[in-house]
């Protein structure tokens, strides 16, 4: 019997109204959107909710928005007895994983993102940075062009590895300008500019680095119940302190996505579960292979079908 991963999913998932289904039929789904509300001190639920859009799609807070849908929605799906063998997160999504494993509360993790994500926008001033999804072009063909683009001032970095023919760049907005258009010449298929407020993922972030690492200080972590496959280094974290620095060198490094899902699927899963607003993760899971089973969970509709699929093929474990 092959193994099962949950995957997280983590900024540009965001929706207004997502939960909202979730927590009007579900005690515990609401519980978890309730404790969002009193750590932050405002109504990120009435922002989940009902937007406004413009101030959902702020990275302060996209970040403890989506954190707080996922673990919600987790909260609901564990209900059905499904347990993972590996859990894992795209950037921001590390986070609810890693609530999810039992190493963070979830308290302190909704609270930690919301200054991530500040930390994150103030780290370059609004307008030099820039990230662009490139498809199309082979990863090492993409490194070549960095490389040959960058200089002192002038930084294009790959940002987001995410599966074949897809990864994001990152850094100084003429940089990752120029970075796309040798992109095309190189054989890319596209080119498509992000729109993010900053140059996520790229040593542009080492000073949201370092205040990060000052926040996180004050954060108990535990050991992980679960292993977390970690973005730096597509391997599985559960020491505390490997987690810990894993969280503070996330912020300034590529998330090694494809490395992540194959290194999973060497370890044998052959099901991977997306919890969280969106399916972003379900379909790169999906290009990088065909033959694995990847569920979205992202309502109470597609939570319920993926409970009746996962038992049916038999996957339902109780701890």
């Amino acid at each position: 019997m092959g193994k099962i991963a949950f995957l997280f999913p983590g900024q540009g998932s965001q929706k207004v109204g997502m939960g909202k289904d979730l927590a009007e039929v579900h005690p515990g789904a609401k519980e978890i959107f309730a404790k969002a509300d009193e750590a932050l001190g405002f109504s990120l639920s009435r922002l989940c909710f009902e937007g406004p859009e413009e101030k959902l799609r702020l990275t302060a807070y996209t970040q403890p928005a989506i954190l707080s849908t996922s673990i919600a929605l987790y909260t609901a799906f564990s209900e059905g007895g499904i347990v993972p063998d590996l859990v894992a997160g795209h950037s921001l999504g590390e986070y609810s994983a890693l609530v999810a494993a039992g190493s963070i509360d979830f308290a302190d993790a909704v609270r930690t993102v919301h200054r991530r994500g500040t930390f994150m926008e103030e780290a370059v001033p609004a307008g030099k940075g820039a990230m662009s999804a490139v498809m199309g072009l082979d990863r090492e063909v993409l490194e070549q062009v960095c490389r040959e683009v960058s200089r002192e001032g002038h930084l294009v970095e790959p940002a987001n590895l995410n599966a074949p023919g897809q990864i994001v760049i990152s850094g100084h907005r003429e940089a990752v300008e120029e970075g796309g258009e040798r992109a095309r010449q190189a054989g890319a298929r596209r080119v498509i500019p992000l729109a993010v407020s900053g140059p996520f993922h790229s040593s542009l972030m080492k000073p949201a680095a370092e205040r990060l690492s000052e926040a996180l200080a004050d954060v108990v972590i535990t050991d992980a119940k679960v292993p977390v496959v970690a973005n730096v280094s597509a391997r599985p974290v559960t020491e505390a302190q490997a987690i810990r620095q894993s969280l503070i060198d996330q912020v300034a490094s590529p998330v090694l996505w494809e490395d992540s899902v194959r290194w999973m699927m060497e370890q044998g899963v052959d099901t991977f579960v997306e919890i969280g607003p969106g399916n972003v993760l379900t379909g790169l899971v999906r290009k990088i292979h065909r033959r694995v089973t990847a569920l979205s969970v992202q309502d109470v509709p597609s939570l319920e079908k993926a409970l009746q699929e996962l038992k049916k093929s038999s996957l339902g474990r109780n701890p």
